[in-house]
């Protein structure tokens, strides 16, 4: 037991209610940006089933996980690739496995961020950016790489 109250000293100066700074700088006129990983089409509840992960990554999703109000999430930045990734199996309609394919991930440098995978690459998808717009409720959109 005491080497735990040994480790609660050590983080407790790392430890803050959250929900209650982050009113507290939203009241006081602050910004506040919350960024999500993953896709909307990874998301347990809104993705291609069974082919997720195991959490929500969609915008809404940013109220609960960082204890504040869905008020105070009022603009929504949508970001996307001008090309298709995915890490892992699951649909792919746009995969190309040619060397087209081979040489956006090269270029791209794409591989998982956690496991090193190589990434799939694609064309551009339009109807997978159509729902996850539609999902997130996109106010604007950024096109990267």
């Amino acid at each position: 037991m005491d080497d735990a109250l040994a480790q609660a000293e050590r983080i407790k100066p790392m430890v803050a209610d959250v929900p209650r700074l982050l009113f507290e700088a939203n009241k006081a006129g602050n910004n506040l940006l919350f960024e999500g990983a993953q896709g909307a089409l990874l998301d347990v509840d809104h993705g291609t089933y069974p082919f997720v992960t195991s959490s929500n990554c969609v915008a809404g999703a940013a109220a609960p996980g960082s204890g504040v109000g869905p008020q105070m999430l009022h603009y929504v930045l949508g970001i996307t690739k001008a090309y298709t990734t995915r890490v892992g199996s699951g649909p792919f309609p746009t995969e190309l496995d040619d060397e087209v394919g081979k040489h956006l991930a090269k270029r791209g440098h794409e591989f998982g961020s956690t496991t090193g995978r190589p990434r799939r690459c694609g064309w551009f998808d339009a109807v997978a950016l159509k729902r996850s717009i539609q999902i997130n409720g996109v106010t604007g959109l950024c096109i990267t790489k």
